[in-house]
């Protein structure tokens, strides 16, 4: 999949004015916070406590 879903917010600050970077590839950059990071998914959780 070449699109990318565009986080909301900034997972480390919560700001929303987000961009795209270079690399790595698939990162963010937060404007306020000026971190960059990258979103992955794991996996889906199934149903049930398992605690």
């Amino acid at each position: 999949m070449s699109e990318r879903v565009v986080p909301q917010c900034c997972p480390y600050c919560g700001d929303e004015e987000l961009t795209p970077e270079e690399e790595p590839s698939g990162a963010w950059k937060c404007h306020a916070c000026l971190r960059v990071f990258t979103v992955r998914l794991v996996g889906l959780a199934l149903g049930g406590d398992e605690d």
